[in-house]
């Protein structure tokens, strides 16, 4: 498993913390520090055992309220960093 803390901007969560699988394909758990409790609770059940790409595909863009961007939107991104980070250290 490779863990990797992302720190979200614009959104109300103040870290998102991912767990990918070994090859960095597959979510393994996803958990947020602030933000909707609930909602985001359930994005990480929700996304778990998914594909990264699965999940990037569907929830890239996502906004909240007047925001250009909400945590769905910027754990795609984290999730991206976290695939990024996993390959540079050669894993």
């Amino acid at each position: 498993m490779f863990h990797y803390d992302f720190t979200p901007r614009g959104v109300c969560s103040r870290a998102i913390h991912i767990d990918l699988s070994d090859d960095g394909k597959t979510i393994e758990h996803v958990s947020f520090e602030g933000g909707c409790n609930g909602n985001l609770k359930a994005i990480g059940k929700l996304t778990a055992g998914m594909p990264v790409k699965d999940v990037v595909e569907l929830l890239a863009g996502n906004t909240c309220g007047i925001r250009r961007t909400s945590c769905a939107d910027q754990m795609t991104i984290g999730l991206e960093e976290a695939q990024a980070a996993l390959e540079k250290s050669g894993r």
